[in-house]
């Protein structure tokens, strides 16, 4: 495994991008509770899809862009899953794996249309997409057995800790589902593009920088399980009750 110059831009960006990423993940949840983090599940994978083809100098490694978003996703199906339960955190895995299913086959047909001669785009559009089909597979893949082992993880964890100790539901059920995503990922996205060695070098490095990101949100996951978002806020004293329904001709019902 041949090291590479570290580019110090590129491990500031890299630090920088993860510690935006996670204030606005709990942001989101705050501001938008259960519907935000649906919706920053669907953006996430779509985009770190796309983000992923790219390979950079991280660290004296090489490795794939990509990783903070995607981990992020584990970040906030464990909100969910302690914030509205087990349901609602599968419900956010299968809309994300359902809106990256609806994306690949959007860009494919849109592949499909003639350019126009002035158009200079179809090219570009064709690299990054021609290859995108492989590395959805892989992520369709990757993500939904690792994603669904997350939430079943986290749920057991809590259960058996009886909801104590969220530190350690928060890392071992990612820790554990990020190896399987990693080593699932990996081996149908990259296996027979790149050298055994680049091979290797890639699996290493996207593990231990999920690895990062699983324990660099361990301190937010706390801040977010002290917050009430919209969605779980207690109904207001001063609202009325709900007036007994009135029939058509005065009564009551």
């Amino acid at each position: 495994m041949s090291a590479v110059p570290i580019n110090i831009a590129n491990e500031y960006l890299w630090l920088g991008f993860l510690l935006v990423d996670l204030i606005v993940a709990v942001l989101v949840y705050r501001l938008f509770g259960r519907i935000g983090l649906f919706a920053l599940i669907v953006m996430n994978i779509i985009v770190c899809n796309l983000q992923v083809m790219k390979f950079v100098n991280l660290f004296g490694l090489t490795t794939t862009l990509g990783n903070i978003l995607y981990a992020s996703v584990f970040f906030a199906t464990d909100i969910l899953g302690e914030k509205y339960g087990k349901r609602e955190a599968r419900r956010g895995v299968w809309l994300g794996f359902a809106m990256l299913v609806l994306a690949t086959a959007y860009m494919q047909i849109a592949l499909l249309f003639a350019p126009a001669e002035s158009d200079t785009i179809q090219p570009a559009l064709n690299k990054i997409f021609g290859l995108y089909p492989r590395v959805v597979g892989a992520s369709l893949i990757a993500y939904l057995v690792s994603q669904l082992h997350d939430v079943w993880a986290y749920d057991f964890w809590k259960r058996t800790t009886q909801g104590r100790h969220l530190w350690l539901r928060n890392n071992a059920s990612t820790m554990v589902s990020q190896a399987i995503d990693t080593t699932l990922f990996c081996s149908v996205a990259f296996w027979g593009l790149v050298s055994l060695s680049d091979f290797a070098q890639i699996l290493f490095t996207t593990y231990l920088l999920k690895f990062i990101v699983a324990a660099a949100d361990t301190p937010f996951i706390y801040l977010a399980r002290m917050m009430t978002p919209p969605d779980l806020e207690p109904a207001s004293a001063s609202t009325p009750a709900p007036s007994v329904a009135e029939a058509p001709n005065g009564e009551t019902e």
